[in-house]
């Protein structure tokens, strides 16, 4: 693609975020978001292969449905309420489409079914925008209108948590088991989001740390599938014998940094005596722990038969940045004794 053209693109892409971010106007806060959707559709076709097309029309529909759903909603309340502002949602059935509008546009269960199939279709550097970068702007939404008491959010955490560990069992497409990972991790923030949204913004800020370094990791080792993870030694011995330590992060288990986010939000949701949905979600997370032990089993202890004899690939120079994916590892791994140091900076 055109460099122009790209920085073009990737301006768009951040001022639909920006402007979504500082909008207080819900006209305003769509137009936001459709500048962004309309900005990363010519990134995730660029490929120009019939299934990167086929994705792209699948993204595009999903979001134009949920960009839809959520005019109709915002109109729905100035017509009920006479407010335009996002701050001034009082009527129950606005606040609850526009609830469903944003859980389409992220991915949540059970408005989810679109996103595995569109991740399948991108290359990972595409994937990765699609994982991190395009929640933020819905995120801010959600955080902005805050419906308190409601069961509704409950249930699309408990439903996500649930279909992300379930779906990603019998994947063997590393990007569709991170799309399930993403709906799983999604769902343990809209959990805890009407009672603590600082530890909604802490469990995403982690989750998009811990996610770009798996996407930077299988794109070094330029693995697509389970089968390909195998050859990873060859390419990248010292990655390779981090990157189960990220995987594992990413399934939440203790002392890595993925372990803070689950471990206050269980906390969270026991202080709000909701002690069944709490057992129930640490009970899912056992379900996508299995699916990151499989991507460890196979990245970490079998090797390829197939692999170059003469010279190793590792010995050669490498063309991708490695300091992002360093930092973005080294940050996965090991945050978890700066554990009281986030919660002051993130509790008011």
């Amino acid at each position: 693609m055109n460099p122009y053209i790209l920085a073009t693109l990737l301006l768009g892409l951040g001022l639909g975020t920006t402007i979504t971010f500082a909008s207080s106007h819900w006209l305003l806060a769509w137009m936001g978001l459709e500048i962004n959707t309309l900005a990363i559709i010519p990134l995730m076709s660029q490929r120009h292969h019939p299934r990167a097309v086929e994705a792209t029309t699948k993204y595009f529909l999903a979001q134009a449905t949920g960009a839809a759903t959520l005019l109709f909603a915002s109109t729905t309340n100035a017509w009920l309420t006479g407010q335009w502002d996002i701050h001034q949602m009082a009527h129950p059935l606005p606040v609850t489409i526009i609830t469903l509008a944003l859980a389409l546009k992220i991915g949540l269960a059970p408005l989810h079914v679109w996103l595995p199939e569109v991740l399948q279709g991108l290359d990972l550097t595409t994937g990765l925008v699609l994982s991190t970068w395009q929640k933020l702007a819905p995120f801010a939404l959600l955080l902005q209108i805050q419906p308190a008491n409601s069961p509704l959010l409950i249930m699309l955490g408990l439903a996500s948590t649930l279909i992300g560990g379930w779906g990603g069992l019998n994947q063997t497409q590393l990007r569709k088991i991170l799309a399930y990972s993403s709906i799983a991790h999604l769902g343990w923030m809209i959990l805890v989001l009407q009672f603590s949204p600082t530890l909604t913004l802490l469990a995403l800020l982690v989750y998009i740390l811990m996610t770009s370094s798996t996407f930077l990791v299988f794109k070094l080792s330029e693995s697509t599938n389970i089968n390909m993870l195998a050859t990873s030694w060859a390419k990248a011995p010292a990655l390779t014998s981090l990157a189960p330590l990220v995987l594992l992060s990413l399934g939440g288990l203790p002392p890595l940094t993925g372990f803070m986010p689950k471990w206050l939000i269980l906390q969270e949701l026991t202080k709000q005596g909701l002690a069944p949905a709490a057992t129930l979600a640490a009970f899912t997370a056992l379900l996508s722990l299995y699916f990151y032990l499989r991507l460890t089993y196979a990245m970490t202890l079998t090797i390829s038969p197939n692999n170059l004899v003469g010279s190793a690939p590792w010995r050669l120079q490498s063309s991708q940045l490695t300091l992002p994916l360093a930092t973005l590892t080294v940050g996965s791994i090991t945050l978890l004794p700066l554990a009281p140091t986030v919660l002051a900076v993130f509790t008011p």
